[in-house]
C-alpha cells in the first residue's frame, strides 16, 4: 500500500474529486431540480390558499343560514358562488371534488338570483313625493 507521500496530488488524478466541477453528480442534479422544486413549492402554496378559500367559504355559509337581511343574503350567495366556481378550478384538488364545486357554483348562483333585488323603485317613489 502506497503511503500517503508516495500518492499524487488529488489536482493531478484523472478521477474526479470534490474539489473539481463534475465531481459530483448531485449538484448537476440539484439545479436541474430547482425549477421543478419551486414549481412544488408553488404548487404547495396554492393548495393551501384553495384549503383556505374553501374554509373561508365554509364561514360564509354559515353567516349567510345566520342572517335574515335579503340584501346581505344576496351578496353572501354572490360571494359563496364565485368562491366555488375558483375553487372547481384548482388543480389540487380531484375532479369530483371540482365537479362538486361546480355544482355548487350554480347552486349558489341560483340561490343569490332568488334574493336579488327587484328594478330599481326609487323614482316611483319620487314621482308620487312629488305629485
Amino acid at each position: 500500500m502506497p503511503s500517503r507521500q508516495d500518492a499524487p496530488p488529488a489536482h493531478e488524478t484523472d478521477s474526479p474529486t470534490p474539489a473539481q466541477a463534475q465531481a459530483s453528480p448531485a449538484s448537476s442534479l440539484a439545479e436541474a431540480a430547482l425549477p421543478t422544486s419551486a414549481a412544488r413549492q408553488q404548487a404547495l402554496r396554492l393548495a393551501e390558499a384553495s384549503r383556505a378559500l374553501w374554509v373561508a367559504t365554509l364561514s360564509l355559509m354559515t353567516a349567510f343560514m345566520q342572517t335574515p337581511a335579503p340584501a346581505h343574503r344576496y351578496l353572501l350567495a354572490r360571494r359563496i358562488s364565485r368562491n366555488f366556481d375558483t375553487l372547481s378550478h384548482q388543480e389540487c384538488f380531484d375532479s369530483g371534488c371540482r365537479g362538486s364545486f361546480e355544482r355548487l357554483s350554480r347552486r349558489w348562483q341560483a340561490q343569490s338570483e332568488r334574493f336579488a333585488p327587484d328594478s330599481p323603485r326609487p323614482a316611483a317613489g319620487l314621482r308620487r313625493l312629488f305629485s
